[in-house]
């Protein structure tokens, strides 16, 4: 029984990968250009909240590495090797995971603020734009009135 691991082991290892599992579908999900701010920004609380998630689970992972570097004094040879390739091929996963979670919220927290800053400009120009409409409908002054003409210039 001591080339065994725990039952605990057994179950995290299954609670890692389903984990990871989900994740990863979570992830794939085909990116959309999206121009609404409240739609990238509920995306954005989604992948943070992944971010959480898999701190928590990195403990499960750091108890499947000490498990398999305990059994390793213990079991024969054999073993031990599958149990680290078994533990090897989730932490490659892990670190693709962990990588593309990364990327992709570094990537959305770019474009939000982006997006922001368009709505922001867009906000801007409409109103100038408003501003110069009311201008350009003013009661042009009498040729005669040159003050008055020098001041529509210079508000030109």
């Amino acid at each position: 029984f001591d080339s065994l691991p725990p039952a605990h082991y057994k179950e995290t290892m299954n609670t890692i990968l389903v984990w990871m599992q989900q994740s990863e579908s979570k992830l794939s999900m085909p990116q959309v250009a999206v121009a609404e701010y409240e739609i990238m920004e509920q995306r954005l609380r989604e992948l943070k909240a992944l971010q959480s998630s898999l701190q928590e689970q990195q403990k499960g992972l750091t108890y499947l590495s000490t498990t398999v570097e305990d059994l390793s004094r213990k079991a024969p040879a054999e073993v031990t090797q599958s149990y680290r390739s078994e533990v090897e091929v989730v932490l490659g996963r892990w670190k693709k995971l962990s990588a593309q979670l990364a990327e992709q919220c570094q990537k959305l927290e770019e474009r939000v603020t982006k997006l922001q800053r368009f709505q922001n400009d867009t906000k801007t120009l409409r109103k100038w734009m408003a501003e110069v409409d009311v201008f350009l409908k003013e009661e042009w002054p009498a040729l005669g009135d040159s003050e008055a003409l020098e001041k529509q210039l210079e508000q030109c």
